[in-house]
């Protein structure tokens, strides 16, 4: 009997610290890194194979926000991936493009912006708009997607990847 009740109370001390982590995780998690207001903006990808809600966006290597969302538009068969950042990096020239790279062989992804000028600039959407319509707020023009691993060694394995003479 005695054991039973030890054996018990360590239990539900094991569950209310795996708890405790639990809600600290999710409310620091999300949003962490990100100072301030944050707005939505987002980019259109060919392949955001290694993108998940979470991930960093980083700007000179200095986190600014987090994915929020990643969907598919099945029409240009896209994916549209929604990042919230900090709200004092806008506005953005529209020749910013946004790429997804890799922290190493083994690490995970991170989508990277790298502004620069062009004929316009990048803003939130206002009252009214929507991300991915038809007025192009917040939409980043230029992005390159996820580089499949596996497919880059197997070209370079079967020779289709250099100068073969």
């Amino acid at each position: 009997m005695r054991e039973s009740v030890f054996e018990t109370l360590v239990g539900l001390g094991v569950l209310v610290v795996a708890g405790i982590f639990l809600w600290f995780g999710m409310a620091r998690g999300a949003d962490a890194g990100a100072s301030g207001e944050t707005v939505e903006i987002g980019a259109r990808f060919s392949s955001a194979a290694t993108i998940d809600r979470g991930t960093d966006v980083r700007m000179a290597g200095v986190k600014i926000g987090t994915v929020r969302d990643v969907s598919l538009d099945r029409e240009r068969a896209e994916a549209l991936v929604t990042f919230a950042v900090n709200s004092d990096i806008l506005p953005l020239g529209d020749g910013t493009s946004a790429r997804v790279q890799s922290e190493g062989l083994l690490g995970g992804a991170y989508i990277n912006l790298e502004p620069a000028e062009g004929f316009g600039e990048i803003v939130a959407c206002g009252a009214g708009e929507e991300l991915f319509g038809d007025t192009g707020c917040g939409e980043i023009l230029y992005a390159q997607g996820s580089v499949d691993l596996m497919t880059l060694f197997a070209s370079f394995a079967s020779g289709n990847g250099g100068d073969s003479e």
